[in-house]
């Protein structure tokens, strides 16, 4: 079933041309990557996705309406935002944080229901982070901080997740986390379309992968038929080698590595190889 559709979508900050002519189809159930060196629309689509920024030219529709005739409301009962980065202005506490995400469900004047307070707390210890409940938000990890983030996504009630680069700025462990996390959630039906710098990462992640390059949609399909030796020089300007490992799971090598060999103990060469965070 199709869950988003954007049709020829041109937008411009100012007379600054950011997306030109995208068009993007999100099905249920799908994992996309969408991958692109900085500057190139990724966010400003993201937006546009959302209904937070109304395109110069083409649609966005969502379940076949456009999503520019739907109150915002009833859009955030169904797609969740979860941003690069978010510290909090406030010390709130960690499940208050999280049953924001009760807010599209709520009149303008309310109080949380104890139904509310089950979801988020279900939510909560469905990610692990039942123990911070209690925990200020400002004094949480950058990788505490986005499972806090997905868990409110999750008490949104959406089935779509709309993530823009939810690994950044996280160390090595809770990369690894969040992306399971997401590999979890999504087994379970639900959709993501996630902004990422690392052509790792999408491989992690499989399914299908969205390449952008100066505001326009350059590839798209197969996360292994996409991210390619070739293409990932036309985003980056970096040559790489797509390796497989094991035979199945891939990463990129730069050329520089790939090239290099060591001497072992035994007198044998061998390549060296860098793993990525993702085995």
């Amino acid at each position: 079933m199709t869950l988003i559709e954007a049709r020829d979508v041109t937008f411009a900050y100012d007379s600054r041309p950011v997306l030109r002519d995208v068009s993007l189809t999100v099905r249920r159930g799908e994992v996309i990557s969408l991958l692109g060196p900085n500057g190139s629309g990724k966010s400003t689509l993201l937006k546009v996705l959302l209904g937070l920024l109304r395109p110069a030219r083409g649609s966005v529709r969502l379940k076949g309406t456009e999503i520019g005739r739907i109150d915002p409301r009833a859009v955030a009962r169904q797609i969740a935002y979860v941003p690069q980065s978010h510290r909090g202005a406030f010390s709130y506490k960690v499940i208050d944080v999280v049953l924001m995400g009760r807010l599209p469900h709520k009149p303008f004047f309310f109080s949380y229901s104890g139904k509310d307070r089950d979801i988020a707390h279900e939510k909560m210890a469905r990610l692990s982070i039942a123990h911070l409940a209690e925990r200020p938000y400002t004094e949480l990890s950058g990788g505490e901080r986005q499972l806090t983030l997905i868990a409110r996504a999750m008490t949104q009630g959406a089935e779509i997740f709309v993530l823009d680069e939810p690994a950044t700025g996280l160390d090595y462990g809770n990369q690894l986390r969040l992306l399971e996390e997401i590999i979890k959630l999504a087994r379970e039906g639900y959709t993501f379309i996630k902004s990422t710098h690392s052509p790792e990462h999408a491989f992690w992640l499989g399914d299908r992968s969205v390449m952008m390059k100066d505001g326009a949609v350059i590839g798209d399909g197969r996360t292994a038929s996409v991210v390619t030796n070739e293409s990932l020089f036309a985003l980056y300007q970096a040559r790489v080698s797509v390796v497989r490992i094991n035979g199945s799971f891939r990463v990129c090598v730069p050329h520089a590595i790939d090239s290099h060999t060591k001497m072992t103990v035994t007198g044998e060469e061998e390549k060296i190889v860098f793993l990525p965070l993702t085995l």
